[in-house]
């Protein structure tokens, strides 16, 4: 709005904040939905995923755009031990594609004052395997407090396989993982990089009063690193240990973390996903569509389009200085 480039790309006057404000209040985000879906859609086409054995799902909220009053739908009030406020924050859910290689948010759901991250992750998932299609993915990876029947079965009737963590929320089933896996010896070890890995898995765990599967598999896996220290966690699965083994569903687990890194901590960082342009709800979550949809153009263009060829992919730092680069020149900056 105010940079000495608008006249490069021959934008004449400027507008103020309040404007595009006004703007945002009024778009439907059906549209930009749609986009995302369909760049995604496009890209399983022209084979972007296609070193990859299986396509991944990973479902997790955050929260951004802190705020001492409530000043709009989607302001979520903080509280203290003491049930006080302290003040509100706007909530999210994120889905994202994990486990190609190329980690892109596929569509994000706001949820408010009434609402819960489990219940808008469950409705985030039926939008996007609705648009996307059953056969698009094969899993969807998320943490432990979407184990819960509901999820599990929402999962299951869209075509979906689950690995998600098994903590407390569990008690029975990670009590008895717990016991049996501690006097056995690690069924699988393997190297992750420059770490040793060891897993335990059954596939013979007995499902608890609301769930419908006949028995649940559960894997454990610890990480020795090497700076000495390890890495312990239990997942919980459908998948059946005909089809994958030990080593696949440890890198389905490890994709969950696509999100937190390349999702939430890259579009806070470096792509402003806290900053609020305009308190509204519906401008908010047009701002959280379109920060998305330029993350998932930007990876597929740099790390796929651009990577034809004998040279390496550009760093995002690169790719910015580039097109920087070419608005503010008259001739284009040679990148050969």
């Amino acid at each position: 709005m105010r940079s000495t480039a608008r006249k490069n790309l021959s934008l004449s006057e400027s507008f103020s904040e309040d404007t595009l404000g006004y703007f945002t209040e009024r778009l439907d985000p059906r549209a930009t939905r749609q986009a995302l879906l369909s760049i995604l859609r496009r890209a399983k086409r022209n084979k972007a995923f296609e070193n990859c054995w299986r396509i991944g799902l990973a479902i997790d909220g955050t929260g951004a755009g802190w705020r001492r009053r409530s000043r709009c739908a989607l302001c979520r009030p903080r509280r203290n031990a003491q049930k006080g406020i302290l003040g509100y924050q706007h909530c999210l859910v994120l889905i994202s594609l994990v486990g190609t290689g190329l980690s892109l948010p596929v569509d994000v759901e706001p949820y408010g004052p009434n609402d819960s991250e489990y219940a808008a992750g469950q409705r985030l998932l039926r939008r996007v395997i609705g648009g996307l299609g059953k056969r698009f993915a094969q899993y969807v990876v998320v943490d432990g407090e979407f184990a819960t029947a509901p999820f599990l079965h929402a999962a299951e009737d869209v075509g979906l396989a689950v690995v998600a963590r098994l903590k407390d929320n569990l008690p029975e089933l990670f009590a008895a993982a717990q016991k049996r896996f501690s006097s056995q010896a690690p069924s699988t070890v393997f190297q992750h990089g420059r770490d040793r890995v060891e897993m335990w898995e059954a596939d013979d765990f007995d499902p608890w009063d609301a769930l419908r599967w006949k028995t649940v598999r559960v894997f454990c896996y610890r990480q020795h690193k090497l700076e000495q220290s390890t890495v312990e966690a239990y997942w919980l699965t459908n998948f059946p240990s005909s089809r994958v083994g030990a080593q696949a569903l440890f890198h389905m687990a490890k994709s969950r973390w696509e999100i937190e890194n390349e999702g939430f901590n890259e579009a806070k960082t470096r792509h402003g996903l806290e900053h609020m342009a305009h308190h509204h709800a519906n401008s908010l979550l047009i701002g959280w569509l379109l920060l998305f949809l330029a993350l998932t153009i930007e990876r597929l263009y740099r790390l796929r389009y651009l990577h034809r060829g004998k040279h390496p992919s550009r760093s995002p730092a690169d790719l910015l200085l580039i097109l920087w680069g070419n608005v503010f020149r008259s001739h284009p900056v040679d990148t050969s």
